[in-house]
C-alpha cells in the first residue's frame, strides 16, 4: 500500500500574526501554510521573513490529531524585491515546502530548485506552485510534467482562483462556472505529473454552506484539498476530502478479493455481480491508504 500524506486542508497563516501562529498545535488542518506573500503588507514583509526561523524553531511535532502537521511557506514571487531573500530565508528552516506564486514557465520552479540545490537545502524540502496566471494555464502541462522528476522536487499545485478571476475578467460565480474549465485542465496535469492537486480559497468563510459545497465539488472534480483562509473551515475540507465509510468498505472487499488464492494472476474478477480489474484494485489500495492515513 503506497504512503500518502493527506493535504485535505491547507490553512495559509499570514507570517505576521502571532496570534495565529500560536494556535498552529490546536488546528485539524493538514498542513498550514506560512504567508510573506499576499497576507502581509508590504512595509512589513521584511520584519515578516525575520520571523520564519522563530516561527520553524518552535512548530509542534504534532497537532492535536496526533499528526504531524505539514509546514509550507509561500515565499514573495522571485522577479519581487523580496522574493530571492525570501526564498534563500524558508530553505534555511528546512519546511515540508516552499510555495511559489506567479509561476509562469517550468524555468520558474527549476530556478528555484537551483538556489535550494545552491544552498544544500534537502531533498525533504519542496517545491509548490501557484496555477494563477493565464501564462500558467497554457503552459500548465509542461510545468507538470517536472514533478515526474524528483530533481524538480515539484510535489503539488494550488489553484490561485483570486487571480485567475483578476487576470482573465471572468466573472466570479458562487458556481464557478466559468473558472470550472481550468480547475479540471490543472487536475489532469497534476495527475499527469504525478502530484498533488488544491483548490483555491473560499472567500466568504462565515458561509460555511456555501464552503461546503464548494470543497464538494471540488473533491468530485478530482482535488485533493482545499487552500484555507480560516480555521473554521477546516473541519468541512477534511470532512469533503475524506474518503466516504461506503467507499472504503468497498475498497476493502476489492482488495481482499483479489487476495483469494483462486485470484492469483487474474487480471478480471466478478465482485457482487460486476466485474473489477486489477485498475480497480490499485485504485483501492490508494483510497486505503489515504483512509489509514487520516483515521477514518
Amino acid at each position: 500500500m503506497e504512503t500518502y500524506r493527506p493535504r485535505r486542508s491547507v490553512l495559509y497563516i499570514p507570517a505576521s500574526n502571532d496570534k495565529a501562529l500560536a494556535k498552529i498545535a490546536q488546528l485539524a488542518c493538514d498542513a498550514v501554510i506560512i504567508d510573506l506573500e499576499d497576507a502581509v503588507a508590504p512595509a512589513d514583509k521584511i520584519a515578516a521573513r525575520e520571523k520564519l526561523a522563530g516561527i520553524f524553531a518552535g512548530h509542534p511535532v504534532a497537532n492535536h490529531n496526533g499528526r504531524r502537521c505539514e509546514m509550507i511557506v509561500r515565499i514573495n514571487a522571485l522577479a519581487s524585491d523580496w522574493g530571492a531573500d525570501d526564498l534563500l530565508a524558508a530553505a534555511s528552516c528546512e519546511p515540508d515546502g516552499i510555495l511559489l506564486p506567479k509561476v509562469d514557465t517550468p524555468r520558474d520552479l527549476l530556478e528555484a530548485g537551483d538556489v535550494l540545490d545552491d544552498n544544500f537545502a534537502p531533498d525533504s524540502v519542496k517545491l509548490w506552485a501557484m496555477i494563477e496566471t493565464p501564462k500558467a494555464l497554457l503552459n500548465i502541462g509542461a510545468i507538470a510534467e517536472l514533478g515526474r522528476d524528483p530533481a524538480s522536487r515539484l510535489n503539488c499545485f494550488v489553484a490561485g482562483t483570486n487571480d485567475l478571476v483578476k487576470e482573465t475578467g471572468i466573472l466570479a460565480r458562487p458556481d464557478r462556472r466559468y473558472l470550472v474549465p481550468w480547475l479540471m485542465q490543472m487536475v489532469l496535469a497534476a495527475r499527469a505529473g504525478g502530484i498533488d492537486m488544491l483548490d483555491g480559497v473560499s472567500n466568504d468563510f462565515r458561509d460555511l454552506d456555501a464552503f461546503t459545497h464548494e470543497c464538494t465539488e471540488a473533491a468530485a472534480m478530482g482535488f485533493d484539498g482545499k487552500s484555507l483562509i480560516h480555521p473554521a473551515q477546516v473541519e468541512a475540507a477534511n470532512r469533503a476530502f475524506a474518503p466516504a465509510t461506503e467507499a472504503v468498505a468497498e475498497a476493502r472487499s476489492v482488495k481482499e478479493a483479489f487476495a483469494l488464492a483462486e485470484n492469483a494472476g487474474k487480471s478480471v474478477i466478478a465482485l457482487n455481480g460486476r466485474m473489477v480489474e486489477r485498475l480497480h484494485l490499485a485504485q483501492a489500495e490508494k483510497l486505503l491508504a489515504k483512509a489509514a492515513a487520516i483515521g477514518s
